[in-house]
């Protein structure tokens, strides 16, 4: 660290943090400390890379590609832990901040990859490659700093590098007001209730949970809003149509009112400027200059992947409407099925058809029993164990830090839970890292992994019991941090997670596997006032169910990959409406009339506030390779040290040091096919 850095010792995020593996420093860091850190830190990276460019000796693998990769380590530290708070504890100045520092990131990235010096220098070494007797891994650097700068606009002419410069600004502050936009809209609804006669077919906890929830805003009644915990289940269970209408057209339409934070202009913009990105960088379009970089390479691939997998499920989609509709008619409703009747009308099929609910599995999933078993089966399979530390410093009260040791008692990670839904926290589920892992000098520098869910939370006279539904979520977010957690590489940029976006779902959703399967449930799911082990019935009656909607979920979820696409596959500047183009896109897989107060574009952050930009189908892909690699667990055995042991080897500790097609085929011996997802699904027999 140079003399500049160590001067200024009054801001936590600078400097050596003196706490338990060098974790975060929550308990000193204040919002005013970004600003100075983040400038402190690029002005750092800049220098590493002056010292880059300047080194007069011939250019190298290790004075060029190596030193490259160790730049803006201080940067990356500290925007490590301001995006994940801007994402799980943010207020008004955070994202003043996010909006401040994001240009000046997009810059001190404009300027590494548009440093004309210095990307002759990287191409000195790639055109040298195959003389320099480099690791596997060393290969794989090489390759993707060369082609990142090649991707981030190294070839243009002077006058489109400038252009690049601004769409990639312009870009990075969009995505950030989108994001922005759709947390206000959900944190400023809420359904305030006084008579509970409106609130018929609601399950006692969910109205427990709504009455702390007024207790908390002194109001009487109940209050629910369109966070998941309250949202889902009022849809599921409250007999009043018109209050279920209500809560889904606001849930629905997030971002889609047509006022400050209608994101419609912001969805048209961003589509564009991918466009102008990928046209100036030679490409058709983005979908082209995204899966460049990913497992399925091409457009016609990833259609010809939603196609095969919309043939098999459409038309079992249609009849397991058909049936709810009879069995709605049967219950006297007189009218059509629309989206807000579904998950009412549904449930009480699965019920009548499985005699299984919610309200019936939450008993045994307690919240405490769930983190136990879940750790549990990480040490069964893996050998690590989990241990608390409460030296260790949390952003909230509610977080808790784990040391994460394996079977040899070597220290792994830090894992961070975060469980439960807040006003400052965006909704859904994921992991992240505060600090990815890396080697150096003969060091391990191990990762700091979170994972954040919207659980439900524990009432005045129950603990936090999760339906099914939350114990899969906390598998599939567990997957990916034993992918962050377990990695071991040599160079951070390709360690834990950083892989093709369509191979990262691979060890998140395979977890989920094990959601049905009674010897790991046995282990922890037992009632939470009896100790009850969970029935041999129940557990029956979740496998019975388990394939209860599969061609309506995939349909759903292949919607959202058309959309996607067709975002993505756009050749010329769209002006149209983002509602009627939406529509269009999806229209073969709709099940039900359009709503035209709704709109997913628009507060589809997956796309236009994540990573997931023609990339949603990895979502898809991913189940054909889980379904396929966890055949392989239930030939062995599901707890099978030798598989779990190549799965870790050959996968989860892998990260992207070689393409994921290698690294699948190496554990599982030859390329995935789509059967074993049909036969799990039950759209193959």
């Amino acid at each position: 660290m140079n003399s500049e850095m160590k001067s200024t010792q009054n801001n936590p995020l600078l400097g050596d943090f003196h706490t338990p593996h060098e974790a975060a420093p929550f308990d000193k860091i204040k919002n005013k400390d970004f600003m100075p850190a983040f400038a402190e830190a690029i002005k750092a990276g800049e220098a590493e890379v002056k010292a880059i460019v300047g080194n007069k000796s011939m250019p190298t693998f290790e004075n060029t590609i190596e030193a490259l990769e160790k730049t803006g380590r201080i940067l990356a530290r500290t925007s490590g832990i301001f995006f994940n708070l801007l994402s799980s504890e943010t207020n008004d100045e955070l994202q003043k901040i996010a909006q401040d520092v994001s240009p000046m990131l997009t810059k001190f990235q404009n300027d590494i990859s548009l440093n004309t010096p210095l990307f002759e220098k990287v191409k000195a070494v790639y055109a040298q490659r195959k003389k320099l007797n480099l690791s596997v891994e060393q290969q794989t650097l090489l390759e993707n700093t060369y082609l990142e700068f090649v991707r981030s606009g190294a070839n243009l002419s002077n006058d489109d590098k400038a252009k690049f410069r601004k769409i990639s600004t312009e870009l990075s502050k969009l995505s950030l007001t989108f994001s922005e936009n759709v947390l206000k809209e959900t944190n400023s609804y809420e359904l305030h209730i006084t008579d509970k006669l409106k609130l018929s077919g609601l399950p006692e906890s969910i109205l427990e949970a709504a009455a702390g929830k007024a207790k908390s805003k002194n109001k009487e009644g109940w209050i629910f809003d369109i966070t998941m915990p309250s949202y889902l289940p009022f849809l599921k269970y409250a007999d009043n149509r018109e209050l279920r209408k209500e809560m889904y057209l606001a849930y629905s339409s997030k971002a889609f009112k047509g006022n400050e934070y209608d994101n419609r202009e912001n969805v048209k913009r961003i589509v564009d400027l991918r466009l102008k990105k990928a046209r100036l960088l030679g490409y058709k379009n983005y979908a082209d200059y995204v899966l460049e970089r990913q497992m399925a390479s091409t457009v016609e691939n990833v259609y010809k992947l939603l196609d095969d997998l919309y043939n098999a499920s459409f038309a079992v989609a249609r009849k397991e409407k058909a049936e709810v509709e009879n069995f709605a008619k049967k219950s006297g409703f007189d009218g059509e099925i629309m989206p807000w009747d579904w998950s009412y009308f549904s449930e009480k099929v699965k019920v009548e058809k499985f005699d299984l609910n919610d309200e019936m599995l939450k008993p045994y999933f307690e919240l405490n029993r769930v983190v136990e078993g879940i750790f549990g089966l990480a040490t069964q399979l893996y050998g690590i164990t989990f241990q608390p530390n409460k030296n260790i410093p949390v952003y909230n009260s509610e977080v808790t830090a784990y040391e994460v040791f394996d079977k040899d008692g070597k220290f792994m990670s830090l894992l961070y839970t975060d469980f439960y839904p807040r006003s400052g926290k965006q909704g859904g589920a994921w992991m992240n890292d505060f600090k990815s892992q890396w080697k150096e000098k003969g060091v391990d520098s191990r990762p700091h992994i979170t994972i954040v869910m919207n659980f439900t939370r524990p009432t005045e006279t129950k603990p936090a019991l999760l339906t099914f539904n939350e114990v899969e979520t906390f598998l599939h977010e567990f997957g990916h941090a034993l992918h962050g957690m377990l990695a071991n590489s040599t160079y951070a940029s390709v360690s834990g997670t950083n892989v093709f976006r369509d191979f990262v779902e691979l060890p998140s959703q395979i977890m989920e596997n094990w959601a049905v399967e009674k010897d790991f449930l046995d282990r922890f799911a037992v009632h939470y006032k009896t100790g009850e082990k969970i029935p041999s019935e129940l557990v029956r009656k979740i496998v019975d169910s388990k394939n209860f909607l599969a061609g309506y979920l995939s349909v759903r979820q292949l919607s959202f990959g058309y959309l996607d696409m067709a975002w993505h596959t756009l050749e010329k500047p769209f002006n149209g409406d983002v509602k009627a183009f939406e529509e269009d896109a999806w229209r073969k897989t709709k099940l039900f009339p359009a709503i035209n107060k709704t709109c997913m574009s628009t507060q589809f952050g997956h796309l236009f506030a994540g990573g997931y930009a023609a990339g949603y189908y990895g979502y898809k892909w991913a189940e054909v390779l889980d379904a396929d690699a966890f055949s392989v667990f239930n030939e062995k055995g599901i707890f099978s040290k030798e598989v779990a042991a190549s799965f870790r080897t050959n996968i989860l500790e892998k990260g992207g040091t070689e393409h994921p097609m290698v690294l699948y085929k190496r554990f599982r011996g030859k390329e995935p096919s789509v059967d074993a997802l049909l036969k799990r699904s039950g759209l193959k027999q």
